[in-house]
């Protein structure tokens, strides 16, 4: 297997540009080359910082995290492809946190256009803006972007490691690089000889790589066509290692509590939790406590043993009511952004029907199925951390900061993940488990959460509200005019990474609003930032979660307004305004077998959202049974321009829908004085296996450029849903969950 280490080889490889149908590698200043952060143990060769060859085979050392997308699986085909290897021929590891593996299309995410309808500059100006991230050290899996970010660079990565062996295999046959091609992991002459990539790697390490072409899709062998997970052995035997399952030559285990309200600790008593039998140490974390103990169970139960006296201040207001008064006064500021004005949006004009109305959405949590935790070992002036998490090198930097020691003496292991989401980008409980290793310097503390305090201490999703104006003239939309009123999650995120906020529009409060694929003239969306100290942060699908729902509700409102079939309405809208738009709901409508008519006891809803650059659409079936609603089937189509794997996108696409729904249903965290109300799953419950409908899903491919995956499937469930409802009862719900009005079959 491949060591990963601090010293730096040689500057490699760690992008790519398209130029003229080929690839140049290494371009310059924020694209030039990071060092390659790998060191090569004996008998390891690594071309570059993504590609290490030993005696077993290829690693591929992969800068995104695996928390159950499928992403290395992915990256590994990428690589694959264009290095003629088999899919079982490449092995996978994290790489460590480093430059050279920063996110080259998170920056773009941010850019204030619709996305949909960009031109190619627009798209080269994202492409740009990506390599900004290597000046901040974005090496960061969110967003939606493992695949954007590694479609070209890792086919490149590919080609310029196969060329280097067939260069490396032409100077030792004496021949011409032209002569030799490669096949199943060797490089093979002319006269048959066959030369194995293994006995070749040494030989390519001052060689440099040229030009090179990436293969056209007809000749792919392996993209385009669903592959095995390569992570799928190990999950389902149970050998796959998480960051909970670190274990470790004379190791300790620690849990923690942490005020409840945030509002800090005043003091503590410890004397009977260490009493008890197992315990070894109560850690004073300023905010809470840590008992050390010889396993997480006892640790657990010695803290209900621990007399702590909490602070009580409390750095936001003590009940859900207070909060979304804040998020209504933000209604009342100067909009923080205008990302969309076209025509006159003010203005209802003569002979339009108006309507309006309001929609809410409550804080979630998380919930990852593997709560928060870290194995943290202060070994002299070195830390050793081994954690599930989204953002290497923030957490590097973060532990070394909390350790007091320079970053490079930080040796940081990214694990599997039960489960991100966002959650695992923060940095909190590495850094506590850094702290909780600090008072037993030279021993290593895996330091697990309870369910309880995870829930009590995430950053949450925030609550938003919508107040959506619009008008319908000759059974269209002519007037869209809309709100939104949140928290800014990307202020407070990026203030704990970087340790300054951002400053000017904040569009992921208006995501899924202002930048949908309608065609109405008089089109503004505005987007105001409460001024709220709740703790909220990155959420699957962030500001399109909500945005979804507002602007798929109210387009639902519109057309029976209008008195027009739902889904005709929104195919009126995308006629002329985006082609692959209009294709993915007429794809809805034949798998569905959507007539606009439902029989009695029967309702169906339809959504399409455009996020992380791919459009979906979604309709949703419900039925009443015997009193209670069932979600019977869901019919989802989706076009994320290139399908690299389909069986995997079809899985991610169900499994964000059944991550919305579950917010749609029964999800919500509330407020009182102070304190989370919910602290496990009974209080906090998502959807269960009974309630999952039938799901048929259509990958289209008729856009430009690849779009993102993950996340995409679960900003229109929430409004497939109410509108599905609505086609059942006649009563239109404005505000989640759903399952507050309503009652669900379990």
């Amino acid at each position: 297997m491949a060591s990963v280490g601090k010293i730096l080889r040689r500057t490699f490889l760690f992008g790519s540009l398209a130029v003229a149908g080929g690839v140049a590698l290494g371009v310059w200043y924020v694209r030039k080359p990071a060092p390659n952060p790998l060191k090569p143990a004996e008998g390891e060769t690594a071309l570059n910082a993504f590609v290490v060859i030993d005696g077993d085979g290829v690693t591929l050392v992969a800068p995104r995290a695996e928390m159950g997308q499928g992403t290395h699986t992915t990256w590994a085909a990428l690589l694959a492809e264009e290095m003629d290897l088999t899919l079982d021929q490449v092995r996978v590891i994290h790489g460590p946190p480093a430059t050279a593996y920063y996110n080259s299309a998170l920056m773009a995410e941010g850019l204030p256009n619709t996305g949909y309808d960009i031109s190619s500059f627009q798209h080269s100006l994202g492409e740009v803006m990506g390599s900004i991230g290597k000046v901040m050290d974005l090496q960061v899996t969110g967003g939606s972007t493992a695949m954007k970010d590694g479609f070209v660079r890792m086919r490149a990565t590919g080609a310029a490691a196969r060329e280097l062996l067939k260069q490396a295999a032409a100077n030792r046959l004496g021949v011409a690089i032209d002569t030799v091609t490669t096949e199943g992991g060797f490089v093979v002459a002319e006269d048959g000889t066959r030369l194995p990539y293994t006995e070749l790697a040494a030989d390519t390490v001052d060689l440099e790589p040229k030009r090179v072409e990436l293969r056209p899709r007809e000749d792919w062998t392996l993209l385009g066509k669903t592959q095995p997970r390569i992570d799928m052995l190990e999950k389902a035997t149970g050998t796959a290692q998480y960051a909970i399952d670190t274990r470790l030559p004379g190791m300790r285990f620690a849990a923690v509590r942490m005020a409840p309200d945030r509002g800090g600790m005043a003091s503590f008593r410890d004397r009977e939790a260490l009493k008890l039998p197992g315990v070894e140490r109560v850690v004073d974390l300023g905010d809470g406590v840590a008992v050390i103990a010889n396993n997480t169970w006892i640790a657990e139960r010695a803290l209900d043993s621990v007399e702590i006296t909490w602070a009580n201040n409390v750095p936001h207001p003590l009940s859900t009511e207070a909060m979304m008064q804040a998020i209504e006064a933000g209604f009342e500021t100067e909009p923080n952004s205008v990302m969309r004005d076209d025509g006159n949006a003010a203005s209802i004009p003569d002979g339009a029907t108006a309507l309006e109305a309001e929609y809410r959405v409550p804080f979630l949590a998380h919930a990852t199925l593997e709560p928060m935790n870290a194995t943290a070992w202060l070994d002299g002036g070195t830390l050793r951390v081994w954690a599930g998490n989204q953002a290497p090198t923030f957490t590097r930097d973060a532990c070394a900061a909390e350790a007091g020691i320079d970053p490079e003496n930080v040796e940081l292991t990214t694990t599997y993940m039960g489960g991100g989401f966002g959650r695992r980008g923060e940095l909190d409980f590495s850094v506590i488990a850094t702290r909780v290793a600090k008072a037993v310097p030279g021993t290593p503390v895996n330091v697990t959460w309870s369910r309880e305090e995870d829930m009590t201490h995430d950053f949450y999703r925030p609550a938003a509200i919508a107040r959506m104006k619009g008008a319908v003239q000759e059974g269209r939309a002519v007037v869209l005019d809309g709100a939104i009123s949140s928290p800014s999650v990307s202020q407070q995120a990026l203030g704990r990474w970087l340790g300054f906020g951002m400053s000017g529009p904040d569009r992921g409060i208006v995501d899924g609003v202002f930048n949908q694929p309608y065609g109405i003239p008089n089109y503004r969306v505005t987007g105001h930032t409460a001024t709220l100290d709740t703790p909220i942060g990155f959420w699957r699908a962030v500001g399109y979660s909500f945005g979804g729902f507002f602007m798929e509700s109210f387009i639902d409102e519109m057309a029976h307004a209008a008195g027009s079939d739902p889904l005709a309405f929104r195919k009126a809208l995308t006629l002329d305004e985006w082609e692959p738009a209009i294709t993915l709901l007429e794809a809805v409508e034949e798998m569905s077998g959507w007539t606009g008519q439902t029989p009695e006891g029967v309702g169906r809803g339809v959504a399409m959202t455009y996020s992380f650059g791919t459009p979906l659409a979604m309709v949703l079936e419900v039925r009443d049974q015997d009193g209670a609603i069932r979600i019977t089937d869901a019919w989802l189509a989706a076009d994320p321009g290139v399908a690299l794997d389909p069986g995997n996108i079809e899985a991610q696409l169900t499994g964000g829908m059944a991550f919305g729904l579950s917010a749609a249903i029964g999800e919500e965290i509330t407020f009182t004085d102070g304190i989370v109300d919910q602290k496990n799953f009974p209080d906090y419950e998502p959807l269960r296996m009974t309630q999952m409908p039938r799901c048929h899903v259509r990958i289209l491919e008729n856009q430009e450029h690849i779009g993102g995956i993950g996340e995409v499937g679960t900003p229109p469930a929430a409004a497939a849903l109410a509108n599905a409802l609505f086609d059942l009862t006649g009563e239109r719900v404005r505000t989640l969950p759903l399952g507050k009005r309503f009652n669900f079959f379990i």
